[in-house]
């Protein structure tokens, strides 16, 4: 299922996109079931089951051009957890950019995590506010987000998909200056406006292999990035592994896996996004999560 959150005269609310029919079905107004994504991600199967049933039974459908999309969690519980460095061409275009404050080696031998401020999130068709970067050095990296369903302390690998709710998109915009001038990535990253994130979430049960997963980002229509989740260095199991022996997660958490190469700062001279460029980044069967830059 695709769910998504959207908002018309009625208010936010949580919803599932029927593609083939390009219509909302209004969960909370069949199935009573919660308005906000967090919430309802933490009833686990048995919420995946109500939307099912309310799926199937034709009614409550709205139009998904009379709706608005917001991001699938507007305003996230808490922060992002990030993954930097987690590609290798991306891994080296980075070290070798001068921008790369972080450490001496190119490719990184432990994840390297950071995380982004919940104000930054916006959805898809919100502009991109560059002009909160006073620096004038805003990039884009379109990232692969996985949504953690069921909770839990010390998972293993061979457990981690267990505790995959689904997938959405990330667009984690940063301030290359701020983030080089700091020597740390959480303020270059978490500037209002920062972090795009939909259109949806595609439930687990939908994707057979997260490995084949490509990541597409373009800019004004120039492809920029193209890689496979599968070229990784530290693979979506590891990072479930790798947070959760520090830490408890909890259903709705967002793990934003890394971006490849193809940044903006691989360039020479950089190709920073400015007001009036259109930045689109797709990942199948996800969709297309683009964004204006004002």
């Amino acid at each position: 299922m695709r769910l998504v959150t959207f908002s018309d005269d009625k208010g936010m609310r949580v919803g599932v996109h029927d593609a083939a029919t390009n219509e909302i079905v209004d969960l909370a107004a069949l199935s009573r079931l919660p308005k906000n994504m967090t919430e309802f991600v933490a009833l686990g199967k048995k919420g995946l089951q109500r939307a099912r049933r309310a799926v199937k039974s034709g009614e409550g459908r709205i139009p998904a051009a009379s709706v608005k999309l917001h991001a699938p969690f507007p305003r996230p519980a808490k922060n992002i957890l990030c993954v930097g460095k987690n590609y290798h061409e991306h891994a080296r275009e980075f070290h070798n950019s001068g921008f790369d404050a972080s450490a001496k080696e190119a490719v990184p031998e432990v994840p390297i995590m950071f995380t982004k401020w919940p104000n930054s999130v916006i959805g898809p068709g919100e502009a991109i506010p560059s002009a909160n970067d006073y620096t004038n050095s805003v990039d884009y990296e379109g990232e692969l987000t996985v949504v953690i369903g069921e909770g839990g302390r010390n998972i293993s690998q061979k457990d981690a998909f267990d505790h995959v709710y689904g997938y959405t998109i990330i667009n984690d915009v940063t301030a290359r200056t701020l983030q080089n001038r700091h020597r740390q990535w959480f303020l270059g990253k978490s500037l209002d406006g920062f972090c795009p994130m939909g259109p949806c979430i595609v439930t687990a049960d939908e994707v057979k292999d997260a490995g084949h997963m490509r990541l597409l980002t373009t800019v004004n229509g120039e492809v920029r990035q193209d890689a496979h989740v599968s070229q990784l260095i530290f693979d979506i199991p590891t990072l479930i592994e790798t947070l959760s022996r520090v830490m408890t997660l909890e259903p709705g958490d967002l793990i934003a896996t890394g971006t490849c190469a193809g940044v903006g700062i691989g360039f020479n001279p950089p190709k920073f996004l400015k007001p009036g460029d259109l930045v689109s980044v797709t990942i199948e069967p996800i969709g297309t999560l683009e964004n204006p830059v004002a």
